[in-house]
C-alpha cells in the first residue's frame, strides 16, 4: 500500500514542478506585455522628441526666429558652437545655451 501512494505522491509532485516550470513563462508574460507597451507609449516618442529637438539645434542659423525655454522670443543674431545670442528687442541681445531653445517661430513672427 506504501508503494502504491508513494507512486501517487511522486507523480503528483512531478505534475506540480512540470506545472510551475510552464507557468513561469505565463507569470513573465504579463510584465512583457506592460513593457512592451511603455515602449510604444512613453519610451519610443520621447526618443523621437529627443532626436528632433537635436536636428533642430543643430540645424539653427542666423536669422532664425526663437523662443527660448525661458519664454525669450528673439532672433538669432551670430551662433557658436554651443551659445547663441538672441536679440530679444532693438540693441538688447541675450547670450543663451543652444540647447536652451525650445523651438523655432516661423519667419516674420516677431
Amino acid at each position: 500500500m506504501n508503494d502504491l501512494l508513494s507512486f501517487f505522491i511522486s507523480d503528483a509532485a512531478a505534475q506540480a514542478t512540470g506545472a510551475a516550470g510552464g507557468n513561469s513563462i505565463m507569470t513573465f508574460l504579463p510584465m512583457i506585455a506592460l513593457f512592451v507597451i511603455f515602449y510604444f507609449l512613453l519610451i519610443r516618442p520621447q526618443q523621437k522628441r529627443q532626436k528632433e529637438h537635436k536636428n533642430m539645434v543643430g540645424g539653427l542659423a542666423k536669422g532664425d526666429e526663437v523662443v527660448t525655454m525661458g519664454g525669450l522670443l528673439g532672433k538669432v543674431t551670430a551662433v557658436d558652437d554651443n551659445f547663441l545670442t538672441v536679440e530679444i528687442a532693438k540693441g538688447i541681445d541675450v547670450k543663451v545655451q543652444r540647447m536652451s531653445v525650445q523651438a523655432m517661430m516661423p519667419k516674420g513672427t516677431i
